[in-house]
């Protein structure tokens, strides 16, 4: 009978510890468990008769309600998991927004600053272009008249 017992604690120490096992595995645990409490009642269900099957039945339920109660903390433990893991994504597509923005904000600083020294380098090309032109009008005006005036054969 001391043998039989230690079994079964072992048999409910693993039933414990399988809240982190697939369910399909805790599912196996528990067949196991619930196939060593039938070999246990049906050697004293001949002893005792009616009392073995009803000691099955709620050997039965027990790790029914054992496997369920796993079950429930997977789900929980899951639920969990997915909840932190959103709020982490969420911080992260924040401070992904704020860099955006900060950059963004940085980019359009310059941008004035951009604007303002491209208008300066045009004037100065402009300025520059009607210098010259004044410069050299006088020899352009001379170098027409004597090709429009001279006459070839």
């Amino acid at each position: 009978m001391f043998e039989t017992k230690t079994k079964t604690s072992v048999l409910l120490q693993i039933l414990f510890r399988c809240h982190s096992l697939p369910v399909s595995l805790s599912l196996s645990i528990s067949t196991l468990f619930f196939l060593h409490s039938y070999r246990m009642a049906s050697a004293s269900a001949s002893n005792r008769g009616q009392g073995g099957i009803q000691q099955l039945l709620a050997a039965e339920q027990e790790a029914q309600r054992i496997v369920n109660a796993a079950k429930n903390e997977k789900l929980a433990r899951l639920k969990q998991a997915k909840e932190e893991a959103e709020k982490e994504i969420a911080e992260y597509r924040a401070q992904l927004e704020r860099e955006f923005q900060k950059k963004v904000s940085d980019s359009s600083g310059d941008s004035g600053a951009n604007v303002k020294r491209l208008e300066q380098e045009t004037d100065a090309k402009i300025s520059h272009l009607k210098t010259e032109a004044d410069r050299i009008s006088g020899d352009v005006v001379s170098m027409l008249l004597k090709y429009v005036t001279s006459v070839k054969n």
